[in-house]
């Protein structure tokens, strides 16, 4: 099967497609009652994430499930700060916890271990094998600043208030973060794009905390500068920048200056906007709200219709943020047939 009939990959390649395509942050999780048989052979989440026969099948889940377009690793963006020496334990109720960075000397004890990460690298070829031809393959990785709020307070504190303080308060410390995370995070995706992934998204899920002149500093540029790097080695590799949470001004902004291929969009930023000031720009994805979702009937059917309406078809459709675990499989099902049956409109 030739590489137009990928129609994400396409897509993400500025072509044009004669199919809106979706797929679905978090499509694999507990949602599934498959997921949820799957994990109990772990120990714990990482055990489940380094565990390429366990990560494969979850990948694969929601392929087989819905047809979904993409298939995105299944993975998480905590893997980085465990590959670079800091203890990481997701607890169950509780989420991630980690023995938190918060000096230099902490960060000097740092060192990039990437044969820890060698079963995420397994995962992706053995996904690769298995997915339909037409199905794209994408790798992702945590946003620099994302990832070190988890690292800098040490778990998924409400507001990562010792990130924001050393975002304004020790700017040279984060800096140095930054340089750190950017130099693993580039090695990290450059051996995902070696082992299989055909396109990769940068998540950075916390972008909203920060100000304009913070978003600019700590998202902006460290985004721009590993976009840059990552495209010197694979420039044929198209990358999906996601700051969910900020404003649609510094949405524009993002799209504008960070080199991204395409631009994930929250449920936040109103359609109108999206279509007039970041499909101008580059091609979207996203933006229904995942409670609609969970919601399901005419709530979620007119939500559908609106995207479709509004926005031109360079779009990928997605939510604006992960599946919620308590949605319904067949709102899913019936989102994917609203999807497919719906008649592209004119730009």
């Amino acid at each position: 099967m030739s590489e137009s009939d990928k129609l994400v990959l396409d897509l993400l390649k500025g072509k044009e497609v004669l199919q809106r395509p979706l797929w679905l942050m978090r499509q694999a999780g507990r949602y599934l009652p498959e997921y949820r048989m799957l994990r109990v052979q772990a120990k714990n989440f990482l055990d489940f994430c380094l565990t390429p026969e366990l990560a494969t099948e979850a990948t694969l889940q929601p392929i087989r499930r819905f047809g979904f377009d993409a298939a995105i690793l299944f993975a998480d963006i905590l893997l980085v700060p465990h590959a670079l020496g800091q203890d990481l334990q997701f607890l169950d109720g509780e989420g991630p916890v980690l023995e938190a960075v918060t000096d230099e000397a902490a960060l000097r004890n740092l060192v990039w271990n990437m044969e820890l990460l060698e079963p995420v690298f397994k995962t992706l070829r053995m996904v690769k094998k298995e997915l339909p031809d037409e199905t794209t393959l994408l790798g992702f990785a945590g946003a620099p600043w994302t990832v070190a709020c988890y690292m800098i307070d040490g778990r998924g504190r409400q507001g990562f208030p010792r990130a924001l303080a050393a975002a304004s308060q020790n700017p040279d410390f984060l800096q140095h973060f930054m340089t750190v995370l950017h130099q693993a995070t580039l090695e990290y995706l450059g051996c995902q794009i070696e082992a299989g992934a055909e396109a990769v998204q940068l998540f950075d899920s916390w972008a909203g905390l920060l100000d304009d002149q913070q978003f600019r500093r700590w998202v902006i540029e460290p985004t721009k500068k590993l976009i840059s790097a990552l495209k010197a080695e694979y420039a044929d590799i198209p990358v999906i920048g996601f700051p969910r949470g900020t404003s649609p001004e510094n949405y524009r902004a993002f799209v504008l200056e960070t080199g991204v291929d395409t631009l994930g969009v929250d449920n936040n930023i109103p359609l109108a906007y999206v279509r007039g000031h970041l499909q101008s720009v580059k091609p979207v994805q996203g933006n229904l709200d995942p409670e609609l979702l969970v919601q399901g009937g005419d709530p979620m059917r007119n939500a559908v219709n609106d995207i479709f309406k509004t926005l031109n078809p360079n779009h990928i459709f997605n939510l604006g943020h992960g599946v919620l675990q308590q949605t319904p499989l067949e709102h899913v099902a019936e989102l994917v047939k609203l999807v497919r049956d719906a008649q592209q409109q004119p730009a």
